[in-house]
């Protein structure tokens, strides 16, 4: 009695092949499969909303990662532009102080030309001329003096000019601040 239960308990194979293989006879299917009823039909359509709506939820959260990371990179981008290009203020200072005494000549005018040329491709922008208004943000007042007849208070000269990268500010303009 233990084998026949044995017989019994083992792996079952059901021979659901339309055609049969000894008679090649097409085999009639023995019952039809249930329709389902209207409650499995209602639970199926909220289990495809739920997995529809976990979907889209999922989705939108990769999206807003890609976003988030896309940006975060542009912004390590940009600071790290930004130390180099504060590394090398000094050196464009050197280039611009030898253009002003008129040494700039030959070889180093054409290195000190490149350097610029890079610097302002990278979006490194100079800023500071006399007689501008003069903005406490972007300027830094070494001086002042008192002229009459201004309406408020301007650059009188530029002892150092200033450098701003992407909006924000490198270096302020070191400058001589007229007011009345």
């Amino acid at each position: 009695m233990v084998d026949e239960e044995r017989e019994h308990e083992g792996v079952r194979v059901h021979d659901r092949r339309r055609i049969d293989p000894e008679t090649y006879e097409v085999r009639e299917p023995a019952e039809p499969a249930p329709s389902p009823t209207e409650a499995e039909v209602a639970d199926d359509d909220a289990k495809v909303a739920e997995l529809t709506d976990d979907l889209r939820r999922v989705h939108a959260e990769y999206a807003n990662y890609r976003k988030r990371v896309e940006r975060d990179r542009e912004t390590a981008r940009e600071a790290t532009i930004g130390q180099v290009l504060s590394e090398l203020l000094p050196v464009l200072d050197d280039v611009a102080r030898a253009r002003e005494h008129g040494e700039l000549d030959g070889a180093f005018k054409s290195v000190g030309e490149a350097l610029e040329g890079a610097c302002a491709r990278l979006g490194l922008e100079m800023f500071g001329v006399a007689d501008e208004p003069f903005d406490p943000a972007v300027h830094e007042a070494l001086t002042s003096e008192t002229r009459e007849g201004l309406e408020g208070p301007i650059v009188a000269s530029v002892y150092q000019p200033g450098y701003r990268l992407a909006g924000r500010i490198l270096r302020p303009a070191r400058v001589a601040v007229a007011d009345s």
